[in-house]
This record gives structure tokens, C-alpha cells and sequence, in this order.
């Protein structure tokens, strides 16, 4: 059948000599992966540059429900951005988010709240300049569509167990936050993407507080490792 559906895209991979597989988050039906079959073979095919990551598309699709790959009919912006992909230090934030939501989303049926919630921070992202804790808040807030956001019932206890996403009154073993990272953990808990700036952390902070948030993930996601992309976020913002 015919189907419309606005896409966000998650990874792509060159597949033979020409042709290009694209791993797509999309708003009617969850995962869906498309082959473009041709696309690299010459310059003048232009179907390849819409696929850039995290770019949001409307694509249509002779889609059917038993086919591990779909096709490609008509590719077209749905959302242009204005600098997600060209300013170096979005773009690296980009890369990191891509490869995280590529490993997490598994589900191949329609999510609204979730694809709303990656839709319009990704446009946030793309529209401001003040973006360094970004993909802090990207990550926590993310876990709420995932199942697994933390339990903030007893927030001024002073510790925070990663293992059983809560706060504690006791440091009952080394999976905690505690201290500066427990204060930094309260102010992003409950926070919007508007009140980032007023969140002010350095990049050494910035670098711990993401790894107890990837460790978080580890814990409470089967098969969930550090993307190999978190080397280069590091390098650009540190």
C-alpha cells in the first residue's frame, strides 16, 4: 500500500557499490529501515543528500508490513534545519544522539508522544545557541518514553542509585550519584530545554554527569553500550 509517513533518520550504511540502506524512526510505524537502490552511482541523483542523520522527512513509501527493507517512492523535507548539520559542535551532538536512538528504538509500531518529543527537540536544537547540556537533558528526559525515568518521590535524599532509579537516603554501593552530580541531577530533573542556560556546569562536569547517565542506560537497557560516537563528542566539547 501507499503510505505517507514522516521520518527521522537514525543511521544509514552504503550497501553493494550504489546502494544506500537508512534505519528510520518514523511517527506512523516505529522502526522502519529503506533501501535506495542506485543512489550513489552518480552525483546528479540527489534522493542520498536528504538522508542526512537526524533529518526530518516525509517520505513515501510503497510500504508493506512483511518486507525487512521498503522503498523509496518521493523523499521531501519536512522540517528543513538551519544548522544542526553544519555547525561542528551540533553536528557531533547530532552524531552521538543518532547512534543512541539507533540502539534503543527497537519498537516497529506508532509512537506520537515519543516521536513528538524527538521531533520538537531536535527543532530546539537546531534553533538555539546556548546547546552545551543539551544532550544531558535529551538523555534523562528520553528515559521517560523509554520506561525507565528516574523515581524523583524522595528528591532531597542525597543519594541517587542508578541501579534501582531512586533516590536514597544511603550509599548502598558505587552505582550513586552523590555531591555536585546530585545537585546538577536535581536541576535537570523536571527542567525544560529553555531553562538549560541557567544550568551552568564546566566541561568536566559536563563529561562525568554524561557517563552516569550512559551507565544509567546500561543498567536498565539489555544490550545498551557507549556509543563509539562518544569519543568525538567529548573531543569537541572538552
Amino acid at each position: 500500500m501507499l503510505l505517507s509517513l514522516n521520518v527521522i533518520v537514525l543511521s544509514k550504511i552504503r550497501y553493494k557499490e550504489s546502494d544506500l540502506i537508512v534505519k528510520c524512526y518514523s511517527q506512523q510505524k516505529g522502526v522502519v529501515s529503506f533501501i535506495l537502490k542506485g543512489v550513489l552511482k552518480t552525483k546528479k541523483n540527489k534522493k542520498a543528500g536528504y538522508f542526512q542523520l537526524l533529518s526530518q522527512l516525509n517520505i513515501e513509501s510503497d510500504f508493506k508490513p512483511n518486507r525487512t527493507l521498503q522503498y523509496v517512492k518521493e523523499v521531501k523535507n519536512s522540517i528543513p534545519y538551519n544548522s544542526l548539520q553544519t555547525n561542528i559542535y551540533k553536528s557531533s551532538i547530532v552524531l552521538f544522539i543518532a547512534e543512541v536512538l539507533s540502539i534503543v528504538l527497537k519498537e516497529e509500531e506508532q509512537n506520537d508522544t515519543l516521536y513528538s518529543y524527538l521531533e520538537a527537540s531536535l527543532q530546539w536544537l537546531d534553533l538555539n545557541e546556548s546547546f552545551a547540556n543539551f544532550h544531558l537533558l535529551f538523555l534523562l528526559n528520553l528515559t521517560k518514553h523509554l520506561g525507565f525515568y528516574p523515581d524523583d518521590t524522595n528528591k532531597d535524599f542525597f543519594y541517587f542509585n542508578l541501579a534501582e532509579g531512586k533516590f536514597t537516603i544511603n550509599n548502598l554501593n558505587q552505582l550513586t550519584i552523590s555531591g555536585a552530580d546530585l545537585n546538577l541531577f536535581k536541576s535537570l530533573l523536571g527542567t525544560n530545554f529553555d531553562a538549560l542556560d541557567d544550568i551552568k556546569i564546566n566541561a568536566k562536569q559536563r563529561l562525568v554527569f554524561l557517563n552516569h547517565l550512559l551507565k544509567y542506560y546500561e543498567l536498565h537497557l539489555l544490550g545498551f553500550k557507549k556509543p563509539k560516537s562518544l569519543q568525538i563528542l567529548n573531543d569537541v566539547f572538552n
